[in-house]
């Protein structure tokens, strides 16, 4: 495709008055890979706040609110909670530090970079595996925050009570006020999505410091109801100590890490945009090490004074706003956790399947249309009946875990040891056999291998339920993946191949 082409499809598009992909199709790129949305980056402008906010949009959900108090109700002291979730998210900020920087380097997305070490064709692979994961989580998140908006519509008009109501006016099990809300919610995040990545940086730059206004409002009210000496850091009774605590401690830090590992596998779609890897980093730190203890310490005291003033313990954000005795407090938060839902979703599960899905066929699929086909699917799929039953849900999230693991280890094993953080950004978009990226007709065996093998055996304890040890060990599924695709990756990687691709490298640094 020469630049010319590329120049006057530009214009026909911004005539039509949708924007136009950010990448830099060079000629000689191959359009069997390419499009604007896939090409590198021609310009990349995102700050430190940009990410943080990233992050902040992450974290602040209905999914985290809950995630971050139950570590408080694990029956550890707070200290051992706060020590835990510490390492928890500190591990995780390491690890997005390394799926940023082949990203940010090269200004492509995830689909893209893994094309190093699946080839050009085989990085298809990993795309439909963490497509098809994002589409499911896209449809529940969709649901946790159609079921905040009917706490909204409910408390408006609650006339509408029976059509909440599954067994009088039920479809498929969800409710028909459940089918209007998540319509309603449905059509707004294809809406945000659709006008591109500027509008939801904005979008997602504001919904983060949204729900912190809210949360700090909310506890502000309930401090007022209940007094300061009601705040209690121990969300339950304390029942272990010393020795006895390490299992459940690396169970709490296994929960954090698993809980953000969808996330932490995507950054590479959001790292691309940053102005500088020092900005991702710093970012990073804000978003994730910081915010992350900030909100969860804000999550903990929030959750202990419902006690007092509402006579239970209630972990749901929702819930609690919705016991307020003020139309207008529980409208307002209902719908900022709603938004903040919203912009999780957009950032963790529509994103990143829409370059996944056209990653598969550049030249039909278009990232908007990618996101198009996750969207949809998250419909097909029913995700009020994945969400109502909660064995599904655990078997859900740590069979996640498990297939995101080896993705995750074959990338970082590929970039930082395999080509010592060396990468042909050309030679991810040829199809010719003389690409450094061909490999076997466009297939890299062992990357597939180690995928292949990280994942069956990480699924054993999540099937094997009945097994030895095997509930608690299901827990560690990404930590057991991530660690099988690196090192059955890197010993499978052919030396001989390895070195001569390193010395090419060399060459053209």
């Amino acid at each position: 495709m020469s630049d010319t082409t590329v120049a006057k499809n530009s214009d026909l598009i911004e005539a039509a008055g949708m924007p136009v992909g950010s990448g830099e199709i060079k000629p000689g790129y191959d359009p069997r890979l390419t499009n604007e949305d896939l090409a590198p980056l021609r310009k990349q402008t995102w700050g430190s706040y940009n990410i943080f906010a990233f992050w902040m949009s992450d974290v602040h959900s209905v999914g985290g609110y809950v995630t971050a108090g139950s570590l408080f109700a694990l029956g550890l002291s707070s200290w051992q909670v706060l020590v835990s979730l510490l390492v928890g998210i500190t591990i995780v900020y390491f690890f997005c530090n390394l799926v940023a920087k082949p990203s940010q380097l090269t200004g492509v997305p995830y689909p893209v970079i893994n094309r190093s070490a699946f080839g050009v064709l085989g990085a298809n692979v990993p795309a439909i595996i963490r497509g098809l994961i994002a589409v499911a989580w896209y449809g529940i998140q969709t649901y946790l925050a159609s079921a905040a908006l009917d706490v909204v519509v409910l408390k408006l008009f609650p006339d509408l009570m029976p059509y909440a109501d599954v067994n009088q006016y039920g479809f498929l099990g969800l409710p028909l006020l459940g089918w209007c809300t998540y319509a309603i919610l449905w059509v707004l995040q294809a809406a945000v999505f659709w006008t591109g990545m500027e509008t939801i940086r904005k979008f997602i730059d504001f919904c983060g410091p949204a729900v912190y206004v809210v949360m700090i409002v909310l506890t502000g009210y309930l401090i007022w109801k209940a007094g300061w000496g009601n705040i209690n850091l121990s969300l339950g009774e304390v029942k272990y100590s010393g020795a006895s605590a390490i299992p459940v401690m690396l169970g709490a830090i296994a929960l954090v890490v698993s809980y953000f590992s969808g996330p932490m596998l995507n950054f590479g779609d959001f790292s691309r945009y940053g102005k500088s890897f020092k900005a991702v980093k710093t970012g990073n730190l804000l978003g994730l090490p910081l915010n992350f203890l900030a909100f969860s310490i804000l999550v903990v005291v929030t959750a202990s004074l419902t006690i007092p003033v509402f006579g239970e313990l209630i972990t749901d954000p929702v819930a609690t706003v919705a016991r307020i005795d003020s139309t207008f407090a529980i409208v307002l938060g209902a719908l900022t956790f709603t938004i903040a839902t919203i912009g999780i979703n957009i950032v963790a599960n529509f994103i990143s399947p829409a370059f996944d899905f056209s990653n598969v066929s550049p030249q039909r699929i278009s990232w908007r249309a990618g996101g198009m086909i996750a969207a949809v699917g998250s419909v097909l799929i029913t995700p009020w009946n994945l969400y109502n039953n909660p064995d599904v849900i655990h078997y859900t999230l740590e069979t996640l875990g498990a297939f995101i693991g080896p993705l995750f280890g074959v990338l970082i094993a590929d970039f930082y040891i395999v080509r010592k953080q060396k990468v042909s950004v050309d030679d991810m978009f040829t199809m010719s056999p003389e690409g450094r990226y061909w490999y076997t007709k466009g297939y890299n065996p062992p990357a597939i291998i180690a995928t292949a093998v990280g994942a069956v055996v990480a699924m054993v304890p999540v099937l094997w339920t009945g097994g030895p040890g095997m509930h608690t060990t299901a827990q560690y599924s990404w930590f057991i993946g991530m660690a099988l695709g690196f090192v059955v990756y890197l010993g499978l990687a052919p030396r001989m191949r390895v070195q001569e691709r390193s010395r090419i490298l060399d060459e053209v640094a």
